[in-house]
């Protein structure tokens, strides 16, 4: 993995799940008894600021450190007006986004991988403006993934769509086929190795979808 070794990691993909299952209790335990349908789309966001601005202040207190079944959970209940906000506040945005590239190194489903060399480049635009993204890359590479704003590869496929529609998709509160069938998803590259890319992960579901 010398790649690895070489590549300029960001701080937000070092994040580890043992921080998240030391520190999230707490913040699982709230999340869990919020009813999200008793908040308006202002207040949910307001509570979202609150969390994240009180792992800002050193609080101890780190929105980041929810677990994964909770984060997707919150997802999947949080309304699309509920949502909305959280992509049209731009440090929110970029929160949500990293933390779910950060997570993809959990999910990845590593017999599937163990082969496989890919670079995704990832552009999200905020649903406004389509003429402006924030970019990130994923590597998979030696049964192990790694994402950032820039690792400077060169991408085997280019992926462009909202940041609404990745983190409802990321968080198995949309159907990723639809995405591309539709046009939602936009892919500049090899097609079939961004088909194939959500195959590589088990990727998670709220908790009111799990069989």
């Amino acid at each position: 993995m010398a790649w690895l070794r070489r590549m300029r990691v960001p701080a937000f993909a070092q994040r580890g799940t043992r921080t998240r299952v030391a520190d999230g209790g707490a913040l699982d335990s709230l999340a869990g008894a919020i009813d999200l349908r008793k908040l308006s789309a202002e207040q949910f966001g307001q509570l979202i600021r609150t969390l994240y601005m009180l792992g800002e202040t050193g609080s101890g207190v780190e929105l980041s450190s929810i677990n994964t079944d909770t984060f997707v959970t919150l997802v999947a209940d949080a309304s699309k007006d509920q949502l909305k906000v959280i992509v049209d506040d731009p440090v929110l945005r970029t929160f949500f986004i990293e933390e779910i590239l950060s997570r993809m190194s959990d999910h990845l489903i590593e017999h599937k991988a163990r082969n496989v060399s890919l670079v995704v480049s990832w552009r999200f635009t905020d649903g406004t403006d389509e003429e402006e993204f924030a970019r990130y890359q994923t590597v998979i590479e030696d049964g192990v993934c790694v994402s950032g704003e820039d690792l400077g590869r060169l991408p085997d496929t280019t992926l462009t769509l909202s940041a609404f529609d990745f983190i409802r998709m990321a968080t198995g509160s949309a159907a990723v086929a639809p995405m591309f069938i539709t046009g939602r998803v936009k892919v500049k590259g090899d097609y079939s190795l961004a088909a194939m890319f959500s195959g590589y992960f088990d990727i998670p579901k709220p908790a009111g979808a799990r069989g």
